[in-house]
């Protein structure tokens, strides 16, 4: 525990340092360098990515951080969770940490400016230094009968702006959200949303899964995204286990603990796209150090996106990784 009163951050309670981040960030950004660091670097479709390694969705909800986060090294970012409503935080407790087991609970529910404002904040940012996808979502009083209409309208409002959009269907901390991905729904829900997608102004469709469905339901979701036009998978959002850990049961939990199955996610999707696939994915999930970054890589993740590590390590964490690949690149 003792190195965590180097990182004084842990210090206070999580949420007063979720909402006192986007702050430091601003000012830690003024002494970072604008030159996104280059290693891996990769294209896939018109996109140019100097190196793989991004931020997850739910860290910069709003899109009022972007710059500061390309001050500090991102190969591209995920704006959100935005919905086309403003809406607050689920009421009551909302966040918790585990610092023995480098875990984040979290059951904030899509707190969002609204689409509006959201967009507001993306118009300012102008040229993009690396790509920027939006992570959508449907307002919580939004029925599941209309929740295509959410997604669809959220990416009209941000097709001139968004280089993609990521489909949050997976969060456990909007009601009813995950019956969404059932097989009955499932295919149904895609189809306007793909076919918003491939209009004149065509941008990717990437989903984002849950790690809480098995492998053959896992398996089956990625089939049947495939077959309906979707261009891309973040694997995987956050669990509703606990591993142990003294979180509520409510909310989903994310950090070092989902390893283990962000790793059998990331294997069950490149078994069943097979070594031909066009579509790109992105590993996101128990990614804390540097080697789980270059793991993830190896395996044949495309991207890797990180979140709790953030709040563990702090916004230098995709500086050090690109030095850790450059005396990696060096042996």
């Amino acid at each position: 525990m003792k190195e965590f009163w180097m990182k004084p951050w842990l210090l206070i309670p999580p949420r007063w340092a979720h909402e006192l981040g986007p702050y430091a960030l601003r000012v830690s950004s003024l002494f970072q360098s604008d030159e996104i660091p280059q290693w891996h670097p990769r294209k896939w479709r018109n996109f140019e990515f100097r190196n793989p390694l991004g931020l997850a969705g739910g860290v910069d909800k709003n899109g009022e951080n972007v710059k500061d986060w390309w001050n500090h090294g991102v190969g591209f970012l995920e704006v959100g969770t935005v919905t086309p409503r403003p809406q607050n935080a689920n009421p009551g407790k909302i966040m918790a940490r585990d610092l023995n087991s480098y875990s984040l609970w979290n059951r904030m529910g899509f707190p969002s400016y609204g689409a509006d404002e959201v967009l507001a904040n993306l118009k300012l940012i102008g040229t993009h230094r690396t790509p920027l996808f939006l992570n959508l979502g449907k307002n919580r009083d939004t029925s599941l009968d209309k929740a295509a209409e959410d997604y669809t309208q959220l990416m009209r409002t941000f097709q001139d702006v968004a280089d993609a959009y990521v489909i949050n269907i997976s969060s456990p901390n909007t009601q009813g959200l995950r019956l969404l991905q059932n097989s009955e729904n499932f295919e149904k829900f895609l189809a306007p949303l793909v076919k918003e997608s491939k209009k004149s102004n065509s941008k990717p469709l990437i989903i984002k899964l849950s790690p809480d469905e098995n492998d053959e339901s896992l398996a089956r979701m990625i089939t049947t995204s495939v077959r309906c036009g979707v261009d891309g998978f973040v694997l995987i959002n956050t669990t509703t286990q606990r591993f142990g850990s003294h979180f509520p049961t409510e909310g989903g939990m994310s950090g070092a603990p989902l390893k283990k199955r962000s790793l059998e996610c990331l294997k069950i999707a490149l078994e069943t796209l097979g070594k031909n696939r066009e579509q790109l994915l992105i590993s996101a999930g128990g990614i804390m150090t540097s080697q789980d970054v270059f793991e993830r890589i190896e395996l044949g993740a495309d991207l890797v996106e990180v979140y709790t590590t953030l709040i563990y390590e702090g916004p230098y964490f995709f500086q050090k990784v690109a030095r850790d690949y450059a005396k990696k690149a060096t042996k």
